[in-house]
Protein backbone atom coordinates (compact mmCIF):
# COMPACT_ATOMS: atom_id res chain seq x y z
CA UNK A 1 0.00 0.00 0.00
CA UNK A 2 1.47 3.61 -0.92
CA UNK A 3 1.71 5.89 1.68
CA UNK A 4 -0.39 9.42 1.05
CA UNK A 5 0.19 12.95 2.39
CA UNK A 6 -3.42 14.64 2.50
CA UNK A 7 -4.10 16.83 -0.25
CA UNK A 8 -6.72 17.94 -2.30
CA UNK A 9 -8.92 15.84 -4.48
CA UNK A 10 -7.66 16.82 -7.87
CA UNK A 11 -7.51 15.71 -11.71
CA UNK A 12 -3.84 13.85 -11.23
CA UNK A 13 -3.69 10.06 -12.65
CA UNK A 14 -0.19 8.62 -13.55
CA UNK A 15 0.41 4.58 -14.10
CA UNK A 16 3.78 3.22 -13.42
CA UNK A 17 5.04 0.15 -14.28
CA UNK A 18 7.90 -2.29 -13.08
CA UNK A 19 9.46 -3.09 -16.48
CA UNK A 20 10.63 -0.41 -19.73
CA UNK A 21 8.04 0.37 -22.26
CA UNK A 22 4.86 0.07 -20.46
CA UNK A 23 5.35 -3.96 -19.16
CA UNK A 24 5.01 -5.66 -16.34
CA UNK A 25 3.46 -4.91 -13.05
CA UNK A 26 1.14 -2.20 -13.12
CA UNK A 27 -0.32 0.26 -10.92
CA UNK A 28 -2.66 3.66 -11.03
CA UNK A 29 -1.94 6.66 -8.51
CA UNK A 30 -4.26 9.41 -8.14
CA UNK A 31 -2.34 10.76 -4.82
CA UNK A 32 1.35 10.79 -3.84
CA UNK A 33 3.54 7.60 -3.39
CA UNK A 34 6.15 8.01 -0.64
CA UNK A 35 7.66 4.42 -1.44
CA UNK A 36 7.27 2.50 -4.28
CA UNK A 37 8.27 -0.52 -2.95
CA UNK A 38 6.12 -0.18 -0.33
CA UNK A 39 3.65 -1.49 -3.57
CA UNK A 40 5.95 -4.28 -4.01
CA UNK A 41 8.02 -2.68 -7.21
CA UNK A 42 11.56 -2.20 -6.35
CA UNK A 43 11.84 0.41 -8.96
CA UNK A 44 9.90 2.53 -11.77
CA UNK A 45 11.03 1.80 -15.01
CA UNK A 46 8.23 3.38 -17.03
CA UNK A 47 5.13 5.60 -16.47
CA UNK A 48 2.31 7.34 -18.31
CA UNK A 49 0.81 10.72 -17.00
CA UNK A 50 -2.66 10.50 -17.85
CA UNK A 51 -3.69 14.04 -15.91
CA UNK A 52 -2.27 16.45 -14.01
CA UNK A 53 1.46 17.75 -13.18
CA UNK A 54 3.48 15.29 -11.10
CA UNK A 55 6.96 15.41 -9.93
CA UNK A 56 9.40 12.19 -9.22
CA UNK A 57 11.70 11.57 -7.12
CA UNK A 58 15.32 9.15 -7.37
CA UNK A 59 14.71 8.47 -3.49
CA UNK A 60 11.78 7.50 -1.27
CA UNK A 61 10.33 10.14 1.15
CA UNK A 62 10.59 12.61 -1.77
CA UNK A 63 14.19 13.20 -1.66
CA UNK A 64 17.40 12.89 -4.44
CA UNK A 65 16.86 14.40 -7.84
CA UNK A 66 13.58 15.77 -9.02
CA UNK A 67 12.08 14.81 -12.61
CA UNK A 68 8.97 16.90 -13.49
CA UNK A 69 6.48 14.69 -15.12
CA UNK A 70 3.79 16.22 -17.48
CA UNK A 71 1.17 14.70 -19.54
CA UNK A 72 2.41 11.78 -21.78
CA UNK A 73 4.58 8.61 -22.02
CA UNK A 74 7.63 7.77 -20.44
CA UNK A 75 9.05 4.51 -22.08
CA UNK A 76 12.23 4.63 -19.92
CA UNK A 77 14.00 6.46 -17.68
CA UNK A 78 15.81 8.83 -20.16
CA UNK A 79 12.39 10.06 -21.17
CA UNK A 80 12.26 11.72 -17.66
CA UNK A 81 15.95 12.44 -17.31
CA UNK A 82 17.37 13.19 -20.84
CA UNK A 83 17.11 16.96 -20.51
CA UNK A 84 18.94 16.22 -17.40
CA UNK A 85 22.91 16.44 -17.39
CA UNK A 86 23.41 13.55 -15.20
CA UNK A 87 21.20 10.35 -15.76
CA UNK A 88 19.74 8.75 -13.51
CA UNK A 89 17.80 5.19 -13.77
CA UNK A 90 16.04 5.41 -10.74
CA UNK A 91 12.95 6.67 -9.61
CA UNK A 92 11.42 6.10 -6.24
CA UNK A 93 8.60 8.38 -4.89
CA UNK A 94 6.16 11.06 -6.32
CA UNK A 95 3.31 13.12 -6.18
CA UNK A 96 1.25 15.75 -7.80
CA UNK A 97 2.05 19.40 -8.03
CA UNK A 98 -1.42 20.83 -6.75
CA UNK A 99 -0.19 24.83 -7.63
CA UNK A 100 0.25 23.66 -11.67
CA UNK A 101 -3.29 24.24 -11.98
CA UNK A 102 -3.26 27.46 -11.36
CA UNK A 103 -3.79 29.93 -14.25
CA UNK A 104 -1.08 32.40 -13.64
CA UNK A 105 2.60 32.13 -12.59
CA UNK A 106 4.40 34.61 -10.97
CA UNK A 107 7.72 34.34 -9.16
CA UNK A 108 10.31 37.21 -8.34
CA UNK A 109 13.92 35.67 -8.33
CA UNK A 110 16.32 37.47 -6.36
CA UNK A 111 20.12 37.97 -6.79
CA UNK A 112 21.01 37.17 -3.03
CA UNK A 113 20.18 34.62 -0.02
CA UNK A 114 17.21 35.94 2.22
CA UNK A 115 15.18 37.98 -0.64
CA UNK A 116 18.57 40.40 -1.12
CA UNK A 117 19.85 42.33 -3.62
CA UNK A 118 18.58 42.80 -7.59
CA UNK A 119 15.00 41.35 -8.32
CA UNK A 120 13.42 40.65 -11.15
CA UNK A 121 9.80 39.33 -11.53
CA UNK A 122 8.44 36.97 -14.01
CA UNK A 123 5.53 35.56 -15.34
CA UNK A 124 7.01 33.56 -18.56
CA UNK A 125 9.35 30.85 -19.52
CA UNK A 126 12.91 31.29 -19.65
CA UNK A 127 14.97 29.42 -21.71
CA UNK A 128 17.97 31.35 -21.00
CA UNK A 129 18.10 34.16 -18.05
CA UNK A 130 21.23 35.62 -19.22
CA UNK A 131 20.10 36.26 -22.69
CA UNK A 132 17.00 37.74 -20.94
CA UNK A 133 19.36 39.88 -18.83
CA UNK A 134 20.01 38.33 -15.31
CA UNK A 135 23.64 38.74 -14.83
CA UNK A 136 24.86 35.92 -13.98
CA UNK A 137 24.00 32.05 -13.77
CA UNK A 138 23.06 32.13 -10.53
CA UNK A 139 20.22 33.26 -8.05
CA UNK A 140 19.89 33.58 -4.33
CA UNK A 141 16.34 33.24 -3.45
CA UNK A 142 13.37 32.98 -5.01
CA UNK A 143 9.78 33.76 -4.23
CA UNK A 144 6.61 31.96 -5.68
CA UNK A 145 3.66 33.89 -5.78
CA UNK A 146 1.67 31.93 -7.86
CA UNK A 147 1.78 28.32 -9.91
CA UNK A 148 4.09 25.88 -10.20
CA UNK A 149 8.23 26.35 -11.74
CA UNK A 150 10.57 24.50 -12.68
CA UNK A 151 14.09 25.61 -12.46
CA UNK A 152 17.28 24.15 -14.20
CA UNK A 153 20.87 24.44 -13.65
CA UNK A 154 21.58 25.26 -17.42
CA UNK A 155 20.50 27.26 -20.37
CA UNK A 156 17.87 25.22 -22.66
CA UNK A 157 16.08 23.57 -19.68
CA UNK A 158 19.16 21.20 -18.95
CA UNK A 159 20.58 19.81 -15.66
CA UNK A 160 19.37 19.45 -12.33
CA UNK A 161 15.84 20.34 -11.78
CA UNK A 162 13.89 22.06 -9.06
CA UNK A 163 10.36 21.95 -8.55
CA UNK A 164 9.44 25.35 -6.96
CA UNK A 165 5.55 25.70 -5.89
CA UNK A 166 3.67 28.87 -4.16
CA UNK A 167 2.57 26.14 -1.86
CA UNK A 168 5.04 24.63 -0.74
CA UNK A 169 7.41 26.60 1.89
CA UNK A 170 4.70 29.08 1.70
CA UNK A 171 6.60 30.25 -1.72
CA UNK A 172 9.52 30.97 -0.50
CA UNK A 173 12.95 29.55 -1.07
CA UNK A 174 15.25 31.65 1.14
CA UNK A 175 18.83 29.74 0.01
CA UNK A 176 19.73 26.97 -2.61
CA UNK A 177 19.19 24.39 0.44
CA UNK A 178 15.35 24.71 0.58
CA UNK A 179 15.16 23.93 -3.52
CA UNK A 180 15.23 20.30 -3.27
CA UNK A 181 17.98 17.56 -0.89
CA UNK A 182 20.06 17.08 -3.98
CA UNK A 183 20.67 20.67 -4.49
CA UNK A 184 23.94 21.99 -3.85
CA UNK A 185 24.73 25.37 -5.90
CA UNK A 186 22.69 28.36 -6.57
CA UNK A 187 23.10 27.99 -10.04
CA UNK A 188 20.36 28.45 -12.36
CA UNK A 189 20.13 29.29 -16.01
CA UNK A 190 16.44 28.47 -17.21
CA UNK A 191 13.19 28.35 -15.58
CA UNK A 192 9.81 27.24 -17.00
CA UNK A 193 6.22 27.32 -15.60
CA UNK A 194 4.49 24.02 -15.19
CA UNK A 195 1.17 24.28 -16.14
CA UNK A 196 -1.65 21.50 -17.16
Amino acid sequence: MALTNPMPMGPWKITVYDQEYFQGRRMEFTNSCQNIMECGMDNIRSLKVECGAWVGYEHSSFCGQQFVLERGDYPRWEAWSGSNAYHIERMMSFRPICSASQKESKMMLFEGENFTGRQWEICDDYPSLQAMGWCNNEIGSMQVQSGAWVCYQFPGYRGYQYIMECDCHGGEYKHYREWGTHAQTFQIQSIRRIQH
